[in-house]
């Protein structure tokens, strides 16, 4: 009797052993999986997006999000300007929609507006061709909110004659997520205005 109560001692003992080890072993493997991931979440949240010269995006390690936000922004306003204001008969309903993925309700309601007004109609009409011929951006950073103001210089062109004309813009961008290609600098325009617009001396 002894020797059967001696061996099942024996062997909850060794059982007990057992389970400790795989409780220990499976929490030590929980702790590294943890400080791994923890460590590839700060790599990959310091590793975001670089601008090629030409505005494109650039998938990047190692660079610093708020050194790159600037870059980013001024690559998205002037993408975006392009978009909604250069524009012709074959491709403004390509572009309007393309530009209409950059900015949020307040950049609709501006395209609203303008179909209401008749802008595109006119376009249709007589074949105008709206040419950008710059966008120059300031960025204001302050309390996390990114504000902007632009003057973007673009001509119609009407046959043999080029009417230049001055647009200032101005509104907020705010931080969403990526989505290639239809808003690869994750930012939106928000509360967006046309602030003034005339037209320059001089024709070409």
């Amino acid at each position: 009797m002894k020797t059967m109560y001696k061996n099942i001692d024996g062997i909850l003992r060794f059982n007990r052993f057992v389970v400790l080890a795989v409780v220990t072993a499976s929490s030590i493997a929980t702790i590294i999986s943890g400080l791994v991931s923890y460590r590839m979440y700060r790599e990959t949240k310091e590793g975001v997006f670089a601008i090629g010269t030409d505005g494109s995006v650039i998938p990047l390690k190692w660079v610093d999000q708020k050194e790159n936000l600037e870059v980013e922004a001024l690559a998205h306003l002037e993408l975006f300007h392009n978009y909604f204001y250069g524009i012709d008969a074959s491709n403004y309903e390509r572009n309007i929609e393309k530009a209409l993925w950059l900015g949020d309700s307040s950049v609709d309601n501006v395209y609203r507006q303008k179909k209401a007004d008749g802008v595109y109609n006119r376009l249709l009409q007589y074949s105008l061709v709206q040419k950008i011929i710059s966008v120059d951006a300031e960025l204001t950073l302050q309390e996390g909110i990114c504000s902007f103001r632009t003057v973007v210089v673009f001509g119609i062109d009407r046959g043999t004659v080029t009417d230049m004309y001055e647009l200032k813009t101005s509104g907020n961008l705010i931080r969403v997520d990526r989505n290639f290609p239809n808003n690869a600098h994750g930012l939106l325009i928000s509360n967006y205005f046309e602030n003034s617009l005339r037209k320059l001396d001089g024709q070409h």
